[in-house]
């Protein structure tokens, strides 16, 4: 595997002395997200396989074209699993994975993938190839320039090779079921997340708040027999987080543009947003109004929208930035950051903001 990582550093060292662009990609599982692909395409899934799993140790360690079907069926095989629960969209890979930074449902209560990356081997714009963390948290000392790559959308660097820590699967889990308005469903979430609950996952969708608890078996039974609503059987509430965590729920589709708002889970109802999760914080709005409005609408209540999908029949030219518009002094931070990584600017060249 040292020949792949070999050959694309001299890829990326000719590209950058040539001023070509180079599109970082493993299965295109997120094309959709951020800025239009643009570059010569290098396809990570050459470099695929686990180096290391220790499960005692609660960490693992594989490549970056790895599909993450395969690392999760080897962390199951140990009754582990990635706690930040990322889409399993087809043909997504480890890299992409990290690179696109998307949490799921348990993502409020366990964490999003930056706190559970340990350790990165990354190929900088300039070819060089760096390694960042370690393997277990003990490792990480300073800046935590590992971490720095989730979310960073192939902007700073190709991720070749990760370490994640990892976490068993909950003894015990149950689903319930509330009929109730959304101002209701945000009152009794910010309620509930102030009490000893193990809530792992909540969402409120057309009228029915429905909340996942995980953990010790007795946990779990007393935290049902205090909540009370209808209790999902196993199946039907295995396909109902499956169908948030990949993305395949009914509220994600449809022809209009869809929109992710960050917000502050105490925010009030913002109109027309159709579903929400993370406890208050995460709330999704499918609609066709002017982009300018939804990030008005998400400002005045305290935080801020991403163009999460774009609508059909746009290619991603018509000049709405996929992500917020950062502040000046923290766009100016961003430009330092990809100038140290990639001062050609050859890497995914606004995949994150137009800018950079």
């Amino acid at each position: 595997m040292a020949d792949v990582l070999n050959q694309w550093s001299e890829r990326i060292r000719t590209a950058a002395a040539e001023g070509r662009a180079l599109c970082l990609r493993g299965g295109g599982s997120k094309d959709f997200y951020g800025g239009k692909p643009r570059g010569e395409v290098v396809d990570t899934r050459q470099h695929a396989g686990i180096v290391a799993h220790e499960p005692t140790e609660l960490y693992v360690t594989a490549r970056c074209g790895t599909p993450l079907a395969e690392l999760e069926s080897v962390l199951a095989a140990q009754g582990q699993c990635l706690a930040f629960e990322p889409p399993r969209l087809p043909g997504a890979t480890v890299g992409g994975m990290v690179a696109a930074g998307l949490s799921g449902p348990r993502r409020a209560a366990a964490g999003a993938v930056r706190d559970f990356v340990l350790g990165v081997k990354v190929l900088d714009g300039e070819g060089r190839i760096l390694s960042f963390g370690g393997q277990v948290m003990k490792n990480v000392a300073g800046y935590d320039l590992s971490r720095l790559m989730a979310g960073s959308l192939g902007v700073l660097g190709l991720v070749a090779e990760v370490s994640l820590k990892v976490l068993p699967k909950p003894v015990a889990e149950a689903t319930l079921r509330f009929e109730m308005p959304q101002e209701h469903a945000l009152e009794n979430l910010n309620a509930w997340a102030g009490k000893p609950l193990p809530v792992s996952a909540s969402c409120w969708h057309d009228g029915l708040l429905t909340l996942r608890l995980s953990g010790a078996r007795a946990a779990v039974d007393a935290a049902r027999e205090r909540l009370g609503g209808d209790v999902l059987d196993e199946s039907a509430a295995r396909d109902f987080w499956a169908g948030r965590r990949d993305l395949a729920d009914a509220c994600f589709a449809g022809p209009e543009p869809l929109w992710r708002l960050s917000l502050p889970s105490v925010a009030p109802v913002i109109d027309e947003a159709q579903s929400v999760e993370w406890g208050g914080a995460q709330r999704w709005w499918r609609t066709c109004r002017p982009a300018a409005e939804v990030r008005a609408a998400a400002e005045k209540a305290g935080g801020h929208a991403t163009l999460f999908r774009r609508g059909a029949g746009d290619d991603g030219d018509g000049g709405v930035a996929p992500f917020h518009p950062l502040a000046p002094a923290v766009l100016l931070l961003h430009k330092r950051l990809k100038r140290a990584f990639d001062p050609g600017g050859i890497l995914n060249p606004g995949r994150l903001h137009p800018e950079l």
